[in-house]
């Protein structure tokens, strides 16, 4: 089961390969995915490799080999469960200093079975650093999935930008013209700023842990 992404580079190489001889650059790849880092290209051809599609030749500059073409490739489930798989932007980290805006563009994508978020593509992904959520069941270096907006209920798990500076994952509580953002770790206390000092970016609508 491959993700568009990884069809698309799969294809590019087979192509490359009946055209030069050669497997193309990381560069190459870069541009004709639509890619911004090569760190983007690195997860796509691990992924690649795993599923048993392509292959690394050891010592050899730009040595990759096709075993297993996309023509001939067979879905896992069905053809219909294979297409409802999506790509989820990774934004980057939730750090304070740095607004949600600065942290896209680093072309990397989490593949995902579309229903488990929903299907549209209004949704990001951010690993989280710190503790002030464990209470939550959120820990150091999960990575939750945020589907964009600016509005959300009182008890939401929100991302929210304080003074268009720094950005927190925290529950959010209104009350008059006063916004609360309230940890779920006894270590820390809640914040209560002016409303208008805080936007929100964003709603928890996932998690994902790696053991």
């Amino acid at each position: 089961m491959l993700t568009r992404k990884q069809s698309d580079l799969l294809q590019f190489i087979e192509r490359h390969l009946a055209d030069h001889g050669i497997a193309p650059s990381f560069e190459e790849m870069k541009e004709a995915v639509n890619l911004q880092s090569k760190s983007g290209i690195h997860r796509l051809i691990n992924g690649l490799e795993e599923r048993g599609f392509i292959r690394r030749l050891p010592h050899r500059a730009r040595a990759l080999e096709v075993i297993r073409p996309q023509e001939n490739q067979k879905p896992l489930l069905s053809n219909a469960i294979n297409s409802q798989m999506i790509d989820i932007p990774i934004m980057g980290r939730i750090a304070a200093g740095t607004p949600i805006e600065a942290l896209s563009g680093h072309g990397e994508y989490l593949p995902m079975p579309s229903g488990f978020v929903g299907k549209d593509d209004n949704v990001y992904a951010l690993e989280v650093a710190g503790d002030s959520m464990v209470d939550a069941g959120i820990l150091d270096g999960d990575t939750v999935l945020i589907r964009h907006g600016n509005t959300a209920q009182n008890g939401d798990i929100v991302v929210a930008l304080v003074d268009d500076f720094e950005v927190t994952l925290k529950y959010l509580h209104h009350r008059a013209d006063k916004v609360t953002l309230e940890p779920a770790n006894r270590q820390y206390e809640p914040r209560i700023l002016d409303a208008g000092r805080v936007k929100v970016q964003g709603r928890l609508v996932g998690l994902i842990r790696r053991y």
